[in-house]
């Protein structure tokens, strides 16, 4: 595994990879139209791309002898749905489900801690689905903590968000 800055040859491969984990940990008893839709909206390269030219983000993906195996995808300027957190949000972290407990995400957090914490930011949050047990206990064993909750919207719906923060410390 080798942590590396994508370029735009990668976009496709991350947008692949953005549909995989989306719909396998969000979609358990089916795939309808209205999801389906959201997904092959989002996830586009075109996106992807423009994500990864944007001086705003700072995205990192593990690289195996077979390809991108995840991402990880960090927001300066984003507006944090409750009090007290910063503007450097982790907004995309993905890896493939196959892949978990290879010590990818950690690494990939990791190198994104040690970015936030290079950019001179008191503290780091992100959002997950609240019933991704998996992706909380992950996070709660990393140090973050509970710090809110807010809504993720696809058109009217919304759906339970956690919000956690991760306050930064030294370079390590």
């Amino acid at each position: 595994m080798a942590l590396r800055a994508p370029d735009i040859s990668d976009a496709s491969s991350i947008a692949a990879i953005s549909i995989e984990v989306w719909v396998g940990t969000y979609l358990k008893r089916g795939v309808n139209r209205f999801f389906a839709d959201y997904v092959l909206e989002q996830f586009t390269t075109a996106k992807i791309a423009a994500l990864i030219d944007d001086p705003d983000r700072f995205i990192l993906v593990s690289d195996n002898a077979e390809g991108i195996d995840g991402f990880i995808c960090v927001a300066s300027s984003s507006v944090a749905p409750v009090e007290g957190c910063s503007d450097m949000a982790i907004a995309t972290f993905y890896v493939q489900p196959r892949h978990h407990g290879k010590g990818i995400g950690t690494q990939l957090l990791k190198a994104a801690l040690n970015h936030c914490r290079a950019c001179n930011v008191q503290s780091v949050w992100l959002t997950t689905n609240a019933g991704n047990d998996p992706a909380i206990a992950f996070y709660l064993s990393q140090g973050f903590e509970k710090v809110g909750e807010t809504h993720f919207r696809i058109g009217d719906e919304g759906y339970l968000n956690n919000v956690y923060a991760y306050r930064l410390g030294s370079v390590q």
